[in-house]
């Protein structure tokens, strides 16, 4: 019997990023096991390309309009989100509501709650040294509303432990949470490796430390390719191939040798679980979620020193075994992190939090009849 039989699922989504790729693959993994599921997107709309990635699927699609959490600190939306997703509960009737952002767990819910923590602003601008603007009245809320959030939610969840510790930190939740980390169907590595580095993330984002491997580029050896929203000027010694479809991502991931990642914050990163499947070499800043998930499969470089990451990539181009010892490492770590994986322990919290309700009800009912 498959073990997400009968349950229905609503579950919130967003397509800047990961969250996208991430809740694509569980909703889709959700579904084969036979699950109901709903993904409900806030914010912009699914490209064509994104949407794609639910083609031959059962999973549905329902599109709010609604901002973003983070695009919205002052709380204007917060009323229209709690309406439309009210009517959207009472028409779907789920068992359990899966959300991926922190602010709709507060709103009063029917069915049990999963809040799972994808990145917050406190600790994005903490990883960033970037902390004045904090204290302004509107992302004061915005932390006011997070805290809330996590202690309103049935359960809480962090793709990492290094990301579960920094979320306990900033908001001390009353519930301890748990750590699922995310996962991917396996790939075979296809075809001989091209001379090549590659990189992903969105250029205005200061996390991604894209400006790292902008100056670390210059002088080495292979060429360097980014893929990512552009919105500045962009130096020469980089190939900016713009944002590519999620297919495109994986083709070029495919040829790659080499996959760097300079970030200063990031709470798992899919991007770089994706190439590790690829079978490309990582090199990867020496923060605590990358220590985490790929201690001994990467080698790991200060994200401040960009001449550093120079000599780790010029060294890694000229060394074909060692280059071909870490690609095997990292394929075989990636292997860990498998879309099974994650699926049965998130189904797992499902069942435990409806049947916890399902007998909370039943006493209730008790109650009044005695």
């Amino acid at each position: 019997m498959n073990r997400g039989a009968d349950i229905r699922i609503m579950m919130t989504t967003d397509t800047v990023g990961g969250v996208w790729t991430y809740s694509c693959a569980l909703a889709t993994s959700l579904a084969a096991s036979g699950a109901d599921v709903t993904l409900v997107t806030l914010g912009p709309r699914a490209r064509v390309d994104q949407r794609q990635m639910l083609r031959e699927t059962s999973v549905h699609l329902v599109d709010t309009d609604l901002a973003l959490e983070w695009q919205d600190p002052e709380g204007r939306n917060v009323s229209d989100a709690r309406r439309v997703l009210a009517k959207l509960e009472a028409r779907l009737s789920p068992d359990l509501v899966h959300l991926n952002s922190f602010r709709e767990a507060t709103f009063a819910w029917q069915a049990p709650t999963v809040l799972v923590a994808h990145s917050c602003v406190n600790s994005w601008a903490l990883a960033c040294r970037d902390t004045a603007w904090l204290g302004e009245p509107r992302w004061r809320r915005y932390s006011e509303r997070v805290a809330a959030a996590l202690d309103a939610a049935q359960a809480w969840v962090c793709p990492s432990r290094a990301f579960h510790d920094d979320i306990t930190a900033i908001y001390q939740p009353r519930s301890r949470g748990a750590v699922i980390w995310n996962g991917i169907s396996p790939r075979a590595p296809s075809g001989r490796k091209q001379d090549l580095i590659f990189a992903a993330g969105r250029l205005w984002d200061r996390a991604k430390n894209i400006e790292a491997l902008a100056a670390a580029a210059p002088g080495l050896d292979w060429p360097v390719e980014v893929a990512g929203p552009i919105e500045a000027r962009l130096p020469a010694d980089i190939t900016w191939l713009g944002e590519l479809p999620h297919a495109a991502l994986e083709t070029r991931l495919q040829h790659a040798a080499i996959f760097v990642s300079p970030a200063l914050y990031e709470p798992f990163g899919l991007s770089v679980l994706e190439a590790a499947a690829a079978g490309c070499a990582l090199v990867l800043s020496d923060i605590p979620t990358f220590r985490e998930l790929w201690r001994g499969a990467a080698l790991f470089v200060d994200p401040s020193d960009s001449e550093a990451l120079h000599r780790a990539l010029a060294d890694l181009c000229a060394d074909e075994m060692g280059r071909a010892k870490l690609q095997r490492a990292a394929y075989e770590q990636s292997l860990t992190y498998s879309l099974t994986r994650m699926t049965s322990a998130y189904l797992g919290l499902y069942q435990d939090l409806i049947a916890s309700r399902r007998t909370s009800a039943a006493a209730s009912q008790i109650e009044v009849r005695a």
